[in-house]
């Protein structure tokens, strides 16, 4: 496939992104950081915030299956994935966290539990984006070298 039509692809994932709320304007400001001296930049950043959802869901789903919540621990990683995800623009995750930070200001452990499974979900379902979106940036970056060469 062309490495046209693989841009075309590309683009049609990341405006369906945006148009159903996984992203908002500051993913585009990371996007206009990525040039030709660092093609790789959004697929980095993306990268590492994929690994530090992951590590801090893992943390979070640790800390609400003890018997006694410790409700500022968990605010702690829920304010961090906020701001990992504010970063990124990643919106659905961010606004997720949001309610979630309110039901730990409240000590509420059931509405807690109800916001982790919706931080999950939106998360899950972004990074099954991102992957997507990765796998076609490496797809135009090996064609694009291949043409080169």
């Amino acid at each position: 496939m062309a490495a046209t039509a693989l841009k075309e692809q590309l683009n049609g994932l990341v405006n369906s992104m945006f148009a159903e709320g996984l992203l908002d304007e500051q993913f585009q400001q990371l996007q206009m950081l990525q040039d030709g001296s660092n093609p790789g930049f959004v697929a980095e950043v993306v990268t590492l915030f994929c690994e530090d959802s992951e590590r801090i869901l893992a943390d979070l789903t640790k800390l609400m299956d003890q018997a006694v919540v410790d409700y500022s621990k968990v605010d702690a990683y829920v304010h961090q994935l906020k701001g990992s995800s504010s970063s990124v623009g990643t919106q659905n995750v961010k606004l997720a966290c949001i309610q979630f930070r309110q039901f730990c200001e409240e000590n509420n452990q059931e509405g807690c539990m109800r916001a982790l499974n919706v931080v999950k979900h939106e998360y899950y379902h972004l990074r099954s984006k991102f992957e997507t979106m990765l796998q076609l940036e490496n797809r135009i970056q090996a064609y694009e070298t291949k043409q080169q060469n």
